[in-house]
């Protein structure tokens, strides 16, 4: 298996090299030469996330180095829960937030720190991660690499706004992690990582890498939990589900659209994004317009340049087939309010401002199919928006209270990327 820059000017590459490259020399984003289709039949007796993950990965990493270590890893990174939360016999939430910093980004980045270490290790070889966050990748990705060998970790994140407890997260490391707050956006952070890896003389000298969903190695294990909630949802219900999806960057849906073309049970994907508007204005207009991002209560979907958009293009590469392929909806701070509430009076289940854009996306473009909302973080690191809303406290899980007890360690830097090195 060969993967491509989606630019088509960079020399194909296995999957470790492409996940060491992380960024293309073209300025692209790796994608597969080709989708090999992944038969039902070979996943059928799986008994474990990590073992559906190794059936679900092998493929993608064919004649790889790192193939034969493929089912150590997936052991490694994927040893927390993993399950759905049903309303009711047709309509599930898909928690995705019982790894170590609570929220999906787990699934990527302990799996890429996992086959980063190997790699580095054999190749005797060290790396200077650059990884942009708008609330919980930069914690997930230093949660997974902290005290790795050979790595170090820089994490950009816009000062101010992220919640208070997604800052503690970001910044209670140590040792090999360093943490930012960039006075500007997350798009600014986006384009101090990409202006990074676009100069050759500190690509050279730190020998840099991406930890962001551009990173192929983060977004293939993004492809396990779609395959697991499509193949739980058509085995109970006899049908396959429409899956509705928080989307910022576009990571967590790129994932899902690639288990769908690898033969994944899905019928259809609707994306929610909340005020930042790209992709549904592009839906609507035809003609995609980068924008500045707006500051959103659902804050970790706040982009207005998603980087993963260039994947999607790549596999529908004309307006038509990107059209039927790719639904969205634009979700308000007050309809992600209005949400929250509802969903904790109908079902006492709470949950976070993200996951609110999935469920008001699948109450206003309803389907007689079964469906699941991905829910992308734990609700406690939203206490100040979720709490006054459901009028009581969220208790906090033990993963979260562990963090929040460690000092913190942050420099604050502006929008010139040669400030953090």
């Amino acid at each position: 298996m060969k993967y491509v820059s989606t630019r088509k000017k960079a020399v194909p590459l296995s999957a470790s090299e492409a996940i060491l490259q992380g960024l293309a020399p073209d300025g692209g984003l790796y994608v597969p030469e080709t989708f090999t289709h992944i038969g039902l039949a070979s996943i059928n007796e799986v008994s474990s996330v990590a073992e559906l993950a190794f059936e679900i990965l092998n493929p993608w990493f064919e004649q790889d180095v790192m193939q034969p270590m493929l089912g150590e890893i997936c052991m490694e990174a994927f040893n927390f829960p993993l399950g759905l939360h049903w309303h009711d016999q047709q309509q599930a939430v898909l928690e995705l937030f019982h790894g170590p910093t609570a929220a999906f980004k787990d699934f990527g980045a302990r799996f890429l720190a996992s086959i980063m270490e190997r790699l580095l290790e054999r190749q005797g070889r060290q790396l200077t991660i650059l990884v942009a966050t708008s609330g919980d990748t930069g914690s997930a990705v230093a949660s997974a690499f902290h005290n790795r060998k050979n790595v170090r970790v820089k994490v950009l994140y816009p000062r101010g706004r992220v919640s208070k407890r997604q800052e503690l997260q970001l910044t209670c490391w140590d040792n090999n992690i360093e943490s930012y707050a960039v006075n500007g956006t997350f798009d600014d952070c986006q384009k101090m990582v990409k202006a990074a890896f676009m100069d050759n003389n500190i690509c050279t000298e730190h020998h840099l890498s991406s930890a962001n969903s551009i990173n192929l190695g983060r977004l293939l294990p993004q492809m396990v939990y779609a395959w697991y909630a499509a193949l739980e949802m058509t085995v109970r219900t006899g049908q396959e589900p429409v899956m509705y999806i928080p989307s910022g960057n576009v990571g967590n849906s790129c994932g899902s659209y690639w288990a769908a073309a690898s033969g994944a049970p899905i019928d259809e994907i609707r994306l929610a994004v909340n005020a930042n508007r790209t992709i549904v204005d592009y839906l609507e207009k035809g003609i995609y317009r980068k924008r500045p991002s707006v500051d959103t209560l659902a804050n970790a979907m706040d982009v207005g340049d998603p980087s993963n958009i260039e994947r999607l293009f790549d596999l529908f590469p004309n307006f038509d087939d990107f059209k039927q392929a790719v639904g969205a909806m634009s979700v308000s701070d007050e309809e992600i309010q209005a949400t929250i509430q509802r969903i904790w009076q109908e079902q006492q289940y709470v949950i976070c401002p993200h996951t609110a854009t999935g469920e008001r996306l699948r109450q206003a473009w309803p389907t007689d199919k079964p469906s699941v909302v991905y829910a992308t973080a734990h609700p406690a690191k939203f206490d100040t928006i979720v709490e006054p809303i459901i009028g009581h406290a969220i208790e906090v899980p033990p993963q979260l209270e562990q963090l929040f007890g460690t000092p913190a360690t942050v420099r604050s830097v502006g929008t010139d990327y040669h400030e953090i090195f």
